[in-house]
């Protein structure tokens, strides 16, 4: 095993955790995060900065402005799962490096998972959004059908433009056992 392995190992999501012992709100709300953090943790893994840069046509974002895009979603399902607002009055860290961007992505979807480990009552667990009008709220169906779902789509565009790029993702990656390699049952 070479330094980026171990590196990567020390990420989340190299493999689906274990499932809670129980189905409550939370714990299946954190199983759909740790599904979509797997998902994230391949569809990203290994990618090249040519890859980076790959879009598939003028009208599509790169794979690199995707990232973007999943890092900010990871933030908005994190602030949730923290019942704080995503102020958007107020500028906004920008990671620069596709590395630090992965990472805290994955570190995002891991601390709302774990979160909602422990949550049976979602209701306080609302989308705020504040900008310059005002401050909207939404409530917790929305993190659902909106950031949660969004991103698993965003990284199934991926894994999509990857492959594409010519650099498809490890054929090894279970995604219904949420592991790397065979498994036997």
């Amino acid at each position: 095993m070479n330094a980026q392995d171990v590196s990567e190992k020390e990420l989340p999501y190299h493999q689906i955790p274990a499932p809670p012992e129980t189905y409550t709100a939370g714990t299946v709300v954190a199983r759909m995060i740790d599904g979509l953090g797997f998902r994230y943790y391949w569809a990203t893994h290994g990618l090249t900065a040519d890859n980076l840069s790959y879009k598939p046509s003028d009208k599509n974002r790169t794979v690199d402005e995707t990232v973007d895009h999943l890092y900010g979603l990871s933030r908005v399902i994190y602030n949730s799962a923290k019942k704080d607002i995503n102020d958007r009055t107020v500028p906004q860290d920008v990671i620069t490096s596709f590395d630090h961007k992965r990472r805290q992505t994955l570190q995002n979807l891991k601390m709302a998972s774990d979160i909602f480990k422990k949550v049976t009552d979602l209701t306080d667990h609302e989308i705020i959004f504040k900008n310059k009008n005002g401050t909207v709220k939404f409530p917790f169906w929305n993190q659902i059908n909106g950031p949660i779902e969004d991103a698993v789509w965003h990284s199934g565009q991926l894994a999509v433009m990857r492959r594409a790029a010519g650099n498809p993702i490890d054929p090894e990656v279970n995604v219904f056992l949420g592991v790397r390699g065979r498994q036997q049952n």
